[in-house]
């Protein structure tokens, strides 16, 4: 996965799910942290879609309540053939625990997505520049999700989104919340690389998102 152009995940905490979002989604997100024996599933993953393996942090929206232990699953996964990225909080890569997981992800050709999130606000730009900058570096995609309370948040994540992706760099940006809802549709026209929708709407691991065929609707009307 080079993400070089725009890439729908169907977020999944059963890969069994895979084959319901093959009509919608160019890749599956599966949530490490929401499944049982994740490791195991993804040995026996035999479907037709790659796996973007996020295993989050619960002091960052996820469940996975060990840092370590996560850590070393999510190295693991990233060396298994399905598997063509991996998601590493931007935190975890800077603490140096991360560092690993994306040698041996870099081992197999598998792509980092380092990642930020905000679910109390939208920072002013010169944070979110901030964020990029630092996420870009460490990784070959840059994901930065914020909370917006007004139209004029989005307008300030995509502008910044613009300004990235103009200058050549693969970034992946959203709006969580109602306000941010139609970021997620709108977000790639500005150079956003990577959306994220689960395939039934109840299964939403974040707030705002729209359902798979939706999401998948919207972004091709668009475009």
């Amino acid at each position: 996965m080079d993400f070089e152009e725009f890439v729908l995940t169907a977020s999944l905490t059963d890969l069994d799910a895979e084959p319901r979002a093959r009509d919608h989604a160019d890749a599956v997100e599966f949530r490490m942290d929401l499944a049982d024996d994740p490791l195991a599933a993804l040995e026996s993953y035999d479907g037709e879609l790659p796996v973007l393996a996020t295993n989050r942090a619960a002091w960052e929206g996820g469940e996975a309540e060990d840092d370590e232990v996560r850590l070393a699953e999510l190295a693991e996964a990233a060396e298994l053939a399905c598997v063509g990225a991996v998601d590493v909080e931007l935190k975890s890569l800077t603490a140096g625990e991360g560092e690993r997981v994306a040698e041996r992800a870099r081992r197999t050709a598998s792509a980092v997505v380092a990642s930020v999130h905000d679910f109390e606000r939208t920072p002013p730009k010169a944070d979110l520049r901030g964020h990029l900058d630092a996420a870009t570096e460490r990784a070959d995609v840059g994901k930065l999700a914020v909370t917006a309370e007004s139209r004029g948040d989005v307008l300030d994540l995509l502008a910044v989104t613009h300004e990235y992706a103009a200058a050549g760099e693969r970034v992946a940006t959203m709006a969580m919340g109602a306000p941010g809802r139609h970021s997620r549709a709108v977000a790639p026209l500005y150079g956003s690389k990577i959306g994220y929708a689960p395939v039934d709407p109840e299964d939403a691991t974040a707030p705002g998102q729209y359902d798979l065929e939706t999401l998948s609707r919207l972004v091709g009307e668009l475009k």
